[in-house]
């Protein structure tokens, strides 16, 4: 299992002089805060936009350099990289590419824009266990294994290492959804045959931004949603047949949502700055002082060590009296889900402790 160490700081954000945030912010786990930068270039190219002076090309300029940004963070090749503008168009893609008859094997109660697009295929078999024994449960037949890295209801890890070395034992794909972790927790797409995430929690961008790593053979997908940007010039693509579709992963493109990614261009260039093991010693710093401190008022997380989020069982309903004193955390599954990231600090921590023990 993919973990690291605690041991930095966590009294001053990474970043303030890009942050500016009017709330005690701690719900990145929904939405990452954009930076400075990012809300600066997608002002610039909007005004761009309403003067005409805006070009096609600088948008895919962007789009591109957002991917090579993004395949840098995760240890593969831009080539490997597809992009669009939801983790469900990602998995929509690798479900309707599974022969009829093909048993998916998924962790219990896993986001759904990861393991519905398996579901609404009545002819593939998709198959439900308890996270813990996902690794265990790959067995010969076992045709793909989706699961997220970070669970989003309560932020418990998943074991990657044993997950995917079932899989490989069993002739089986893997599909790794890091939405909740890439940003904060290192990650080595090349380990896994197919890897996404999307741009709009930890990774800092807009929404519209998502990401996913196919194999070097490309994975045997069918490029369902191919427009003509999935050609390998897309400009000679635009109409008719795309007669060729590009040899790399860019054939599973969506035309990019072009001032999303005129954006993550640059938050992903803070997140390759500041480095994501420091951010993820930051990040983890932050929910251990938390869970301490629940400790203390007598409330038990949901065991998860080593991870950036933290949710308290039985606590959801007090999110909207947090809200009410400028506390911003999320309800999800019954409990109280924090998330610590990057610009937060220590007297974040301490506020929302100090919320709960009044709330």
């Amino acid at each position: 299992m993919t973990s690291i160490s605690a041991s930095e700081g966590c009294e001053k954000g990474l970043a303030p002089g890009h942050f500016a945030p009017e709330t005690t912010y701690l719900d990145t786990a929904s939405a990452g805060l954009p930076p400075a930068e990012t809300v600066t270039a997608i002002t610039s190219a909007l005004t761009a936009a309403s003067r005409g002076t805006a070009t096609v090309g600088g948008y895919f300029e962007a789009a591109a350099d957002a991917r090579a940004r993004f395949a840098r963070l995760v240890g593969v090749a831009p080539g490997r990289v597809a992009i669009s503008a939801s983790a469900a168009v990602h998995t929509g893609m690798i479900a309707q590419s599974l022969p009829a008859g093909s048993e998916v094997l998924v962790a219990d109660g896993d986001f759904a824009s990861l393991i519905n697009p398996f579901h609404v295929r009545p002819d593939l078999r998709v198959r439900t266990v308890p996270l813990e024994r996902l690794a265990d449960g790959v067995r010969a037949g076992t045709a793909l294994v989706a699961v997220s890295a970070v669970q989003s209801a309560d932020g418990r890890l998943a074991d990657l290492d044993r997950i995917a070395a079932a899989a490989r034992a069993h002739g089986a794909r893997t599909l790794v959804d890091a939405s909740q972790s890439a940003g904060w927790l290192p990650l080595d797409a090349g380990a896994y045959d197919f890897t996404l995430a999307v741009g709009y929690k930890w990774l800092l961008a807009p929404k519209g931004t998502s990401f996913l790593v196919v194999p070097e053979d490309l994975g045997g997908l069918t490029p369902v949603f191919a427009g003509w940007v999935a050609g390998e010039d897309p400009w000679d693509s635009c109409y008719g047949p795309v007669t060729r579709l590009a040899d790399c992963a860019r054939r599973f493109d969506e035309t990019p949502a072009f001032l999303s990614y005129v954006g993550a261009r640059h938050s992903l260039a803070l997140v390759e700055e500041l480095g994501v093991e420091r951010i993820g010693r930051h990040d983890v710093a932050l929910a251990d002082r938390f869970r301490a401190g629940l400790a203390d008022l007598g409330r038990t997380p949901v065991p998860a060590p080593g991870s950036a989020i933290v949710a308290v069982p039985g606590l959801g309903t007090a999110a909207g009296r947090l809200a009410a004193a400028g506390v911003r955390v999320s309800s999800r599954a019954g409990g109280l889900r924090a998330a610590f990231h990057l610009y937060n600090t220590a007297a974040d921590v301490d506020r929302l402790l100090e919320v709960i023990d009044t709330a």
